[in-house]
């Protein structure tokens, strides 16, 4: 901590170092591993592993949306509690009061205002038709301001002399944990109600490309891309960039074709269950683009068919590649501050569950506003579910100002002729 006192710093450096985990490689692949050297026994626990963690993908999607919104929560609880346990581990010595339980308090108020929010946007008409969650849903964020409030209120309470630096330092940690995780955690699931394709294929561009990079880097990597990961290379960059970009193009070719990916999860109220059927909105529907002069000569080819989310997919792919490292970049400066290799040691070789997704959320951001700015327009089926909401009076008068509008525009006239 940058100008603590005496009896608040451990080192120069302000923090003490957090203990190294032990090597937690299952014991089978020890065995089977133990005449190889230690990068290659590496290379292969953690290819092992990461299609272990890729079949477990593939499972949780043929489950549907509900399971893969419990487990963003699940992943998102066990990262909260990866960097809160760092914290503290480098200050549990000072026995600082109420820390780890007020961290775990915030964490419930914030999950509760932001799912809170999500279940009254897309659960509507439900929430409507009864009359706890109507009441609920009405107070929600008057609700969620004096859970924060009492939690707010315990901190000060919990100060201690001796320790006031240290207990707002800790204070502004588990608040930007929240913002880094939970925040960003929250706009997964966003994403995932816009059509499964738009949490598929973000995950799997981070994934393919930190595969790729690491291959690029493992065979051909020589030259040093940064100081705070110096295992980085300029070849896996630029390698797992050209990767990248052309598994988005296949993978996204393939999931245009199915409404289960492309269709946006909605709530259906006859069956009270989430349903992703639809008529496929143009963005996938196969499109003739003409090809540049110098493809036509290369391929004899004038025009191709394509997906017009396959055109997107090249801007995801790309920050996947080019901007989504940083937010390893940034964890690796992270962990370097608190001298530790990983965030924890859940997955052998590939360290905590945090160490997986710190590209993930960086990436579910981007994703978020990507859709807010290019893609999402105005959704009737809301409009309409926030109208029927509203007072007879109210209704009424938006009956009124619309008509105007339409006969104004020459379009009401020509909707009656038609019926």
């Amino acid at each position: 901590i940058y100008g603590a006192s005496d009896n608040e710093t451990k080192s120069d450096s302000g923090v003490s170092e957090v203990p190294v985990p032990a090597d937690d490689t299952p014991e089978v692949l020890n065995k089977a591993l133990s005449g190889l050297s230690s990068r290659w026994k590496n290379w292969w626990v953690r290819g092992i592993l990461t299609l272990a963690m890729i079949s477990f993908f593939f499972i949780i999607i043929y489950l549907g949306p509900m399971v893969l919104m419990m487990i963003v929560l699940c992943v998102q609880i066990k990262c909260f509690h990866e960097i809160i346990t760092i914290g503290y581990s480098v200050y549990h010595s000072y026995h600082l009061p109420w820390f780890r339980t007020l961290s775990w308090y915030f964490l419930l108020c914030v999950n509760y205002f932001f799912y809170g929010e999500t279940v009254t946007d897309y659960f509507f008409t439900l929430v409507q038709r009864e009359e706890p969650l109507r009441i609920l849903s009405k107070y929600h964020r008057f609700i969620s301001f004096a859970l924060y409030l009492t939690g707010f209120c315990m901190f000060v309470l919990s100060l201690v002399k001796k320790h006031y630096r240290l207990q707002f330092y800790m204070f502004g940690w588990t608040h930007v944990t929240l913002l880094i995780v939970v925040t960003q955690s929250h706009l997964i699931i966003h994403n995932l109600f816009e059509g499964m394709i738009w949490f598929i294929v973000p995950i799997s561009c981070v994934i393919c490309n930190d595969i790729m990079a690491y291959m690029f880097g493992f065979f051909f990597g020589r030259t040093p891309l940064i100081k705070l990961s110096p295992k980085k290379t300029w070849e896996g960059f630029i390698g797992g960039l050209f990767a990248t970009i052309v598994f988005g193009i296949l993978l996204s070719y393939v999931m245009s074709g199915y409404r289960f990916f492309v269709c946006p999860v909605e709530f259906n109220n006859d069956s009270n269950s989430f349903t992703v059927d639809c008529k496929p909105s143009e963005l996938f529907q196969l499109q003739d683009y003409g090809l540049p002069p110098v493809l036509q000569s290369i391929t004899g080819w004038t025009t191709v068919k394509l997906y017009p989310f396959q055109i997107h997919s090249i801007a995801l792919s790309a920050f996947a590649s080019i901007m989504g490292p940083f937010g390893g970049f940034f964890a690796s400066g992270f962990k370097r501050a608190f001298k530790i290799k990983d965030f924890a040691n859940t997955i052998p070789g590939h360290g905590g569950i945090m160490d997986r997704f710190d590209c993930q959320y960086l990436m579910a951001t981007f994703v978020n506003v990507y859709i807010a700015s290019f893609i999402r327009g105005p959704n009737p089926s809301k409009v309409i579910q926030q109208l029927l909401a509203l007072r007879p009076d109210q209704q009424l008068h938006i009956f009124n100002s619309l008509k105007a509008h339409l006969t104004e525009k020459g379009l009401l006239p020509a909707l009656e002729e038609a019926a």
